[in-house]
């Protein structure tokens, strides 16, 4: 996978909570009681923020990095959904329509976070959600994806107050075509201003 996957990931999760303002406002908060004014976000503050690493498996859900997983082939013959797979076969599983499908997930188009509650632990029901594949085979960088864009996206948001451009239109959350990472077509513009509270330490840095 790309080095900037992590990078493509951020501008989604930050597209994403410009349109959901409530969303963003409730992840402030979670951060300003966890981890207060007077110290940046840091690794050992992310087991304390479930609602923040909620809407970044929430955003991997519908925007996933990689909507193709990685070609598998399979080792014995086998038969999935009434079909004969025959061994050796290289099979391409489309993770984006498994993780909006209708029959797997309530209101799969809808942004929400606390449809993952409780899940900061690790447990992603089965093979309803795979942003990083799963298996042997799965990216061994998830731990560390995971932790990058919690610290990046929770210093974002802790340290600045976010806007949209243009407060009467929402961001563009189309996706770029097809391929093997899915960026945004268009690039996210958006306004921000450090936040008060967070002036005095900004200011020491």
């Amino acid at each position: 996978m790309k080095l900037d996957a992590p990078l493509v990931t951020m501008e989604w999760v930050m597209s994403v909570l410009l349109n959901n303002p409530e969303v963003l406002k409730k992840a402030r908060a979670e951060i300003d009681i966890q981890v207060g004014p007077h110290q940046l976000v840091n690794e050992s503050d992310l087991d304390k923020l479930p609602y923040l690493h909620s809407i970044i498996l929430e955003t991997l859900r519908i925007y996933p990095i990689a909507p193709i997983l990685v070609p598998h082939e399979s080792s014995e013959e086998c038969i999935v959904g009434g079909y004969n797979i025959p061994r050796g076969t290289m099979l391409l599983v489309n993770l984006w329509d498994i993780q909006n499908d209708p029959k797997l997930w309530d209101e799969p188009s809808k942004f929400k976070p606390e449809r993952f509650e409780g899940m900061e632990g690790g447990n992603r029901e089965g093979f309803k959600l795979m942003p990083f594949g799963s298996g042997r085979r799965a990216c061994p960088g998830e731990g560390l994806a995971m932790r990058v864009i919690g610290l990046a996206f929770g210093s974002l948001i802790q340290c600045l107050d976010w806007k949209r451009v243009n407060e009467e239109e929402m961001v563009d959350m189309t996706p770029e075509g097809s391929g093997i990472i899915l960026p945004k077509a268009r690039p996210l513009e958006a306004k921000c201003r450090p936040r008060p509270t967070m002036l005095n330490l900004l200011s020491q840095l």
